[in-house]
């Protein structure tokens, strides 16, 4: 009898571990691409933007700049902690698309909106290596929070009609998890991809056709990728890998499609 529980037990260990590897390979990008699903104009679409600091920032508000907001109706900003240059460029950058729809003629403006939260850095300047894995580790436990839908933060709403910015109350924002995902360098960028796919491999409720993901390598990488941008190719973790420079894409790094800042 205790030679068949032991058969048993490894049969079930076997059939477990079949059965999350091929879980893992319907849920990274590289080994299962779909097409994302058509969406009516004005359909509440949230996008996430994963900020970097200094000239990455820089080159995300580059990438962002012509940016529709009847398509992207909530914009959530994901900044490392420490990172006041990267929050402050979302307001301004917020307040100028909050301009520019306000003059913008021919077209019906919808509810926009959009909020920015602070992530613990997956490590800092200088950091010991032996200490990276603990504060990665708080860093993708925040992801999952700030990926799911808000409950207890109220983000800011932009009202085109009465050239204001208000605080929603609590229950109406309409929004769950991110329909894109964009980041474009940081380490903690690998993580908030990371912590999309988990939820998406658990099947959570609301991850159906969410969280799709775009990284953009830096303009600055000429001859090969950055380690975030290996890490995401290599584990084939998001749907479109973009370079800046056509070299990277004859070697199979990426798809070019010119530059973008």
């Amino acid at each position: 009898m205790p030679a068949i529980s032991y058969v048993l037990a490894a049969a079930v260990l076997v059939l477990v571990l079949v059965s999350s590897f091929l879980r893992l390979l319907y849920v990274l990008p590289a080994f299962n691409p779909t097409k994302p699903h058509p969406r009516p104009r004005g359909q509440p679409t949230r996008l996430l933007v994963v900020l970097g600091s200094g000239g990455h920032t820089s080159e995300m508000f580059s990438l962002l700049r012509d940016l529709d907001p009847n398509l992207y109706t909530h914009r959530s900003y994901i900044v490392s902690s420490g990172d006041s240059f990267s929050a402050s460029k979302a307001v301004d950058f917020e307040r100028a698309l909050e301009t520019k729809r306000r003059h913008k003629q021919g077209t019906t403006p919808v509810p926009s909106t959009y909020d920015i939260s602070v992530i613990p850095r997956a490590r800092r300047i200088h950091q010991p290596l032996w200490t990276t894995p603990v504060s990665s580790l708080r860093c993708l436990v925040a992801c999952f929070t700030l990926l799911g839908p808000p409950r207890t933060k109220v983000p800011w709403r932009s009202d085109i009609n009465q050239h204001r910015t208000e605080r929603l109350a609590p229950g109406t924002f309409p929004y769950t998890y991110p329909d894109l995902i964009i980041a474009n360098g940081p380490a903690t960028a690998v993580l908030v991809i990371a912590a999309s796919l988990l939820l998406r491999f658990l099947k959570c409720r609301g991850t159906e056709g969410k969280m799709r993901t775009i990284y953009v390598e830096s303009w600055a990488r000429v001859n090969s990728l950055s380690l975030s941008g290996r890490i995401l190719v290599a584990c084939g973790m998001v749907d479109r890998m973009l370079v800046q420079w056509e070299d990277l894409s004859r070697k199979g790094l990426g798809d070019f499609i010119g530059a973008l800042i």
